[in-house]
């Protein structure tokens, strides 16, 4: 299955990075995959990753305190996602402080990432510019880690086939 004509590898690999869930590890291949140089789709996608962390750190606590605020299903339901979140990471946020987002965005693996980066940062009241300090440093390093790591098999598998 190919892409239809109009969607450019700039477009594929800046909105792809854009996605919850698989961002540049979508994004970067992609872009590469549909001819882009590494380096271009590293920057590409670094940009497309970086832009819904200043949304969402800027509009997740006033969103989530209006839902909480006029609904009880929400309220319990942001309770118990928010406590669980904080169970699950407080041991690690304790150790390691600031440098924890900055890893666990780093590092590319299923449920990592800036959305979840962000995430954590809110849930432990982190500042918004801190916060967005540390996400972009953890982006960056994925950027590199995904792009290296693509760029290498896709050489590899070039070479192969031809």
């Amino acid at each position: 299955m190919s892409l239809p004509d109009f969607i450019t590898p700039e477009a594929a690999t800046f909105f792809g990075s854009m996605l919850p869930g698989v961002e540049l590890r979508l994004g970067i291949p992609l872009g590469i995959s549909m001819g882009l140089s590494p380096i271009t789709a590293f920057f590409i996608g670094i940009v497309g990753n970086f832009i819904p962390n200043i949304v969402i750190l800027k509009v997740l606590d006033p969103i989530t305190k209006f839902l909480r605020r006029h609904s009880k299903f929400l309220d319990r339901f942001f309770g118990t996602l928010f406590e669980k979140t904080r169970n699950k990471h407080q041991d690690k946020f304790a150790k390691y402080g600031m440098v924890f987002i900055i890893v666990f965005v780093a590092i590319p693996l299923p449920g990592s990432g800036s959305w979840t980066g962000s995430l954590i940062a809110y849930l432990f009241g982190v500042k918004y510019w801190r916060a967005l300090l540390l996400i972009s440093l953890g982006i960056i390093i994925a950027g590199f880690l995904v792009t290296t790591g693509f760029g290498s098999i896709h050489a590899l598998i070039t070479y192969l086939i031809d």
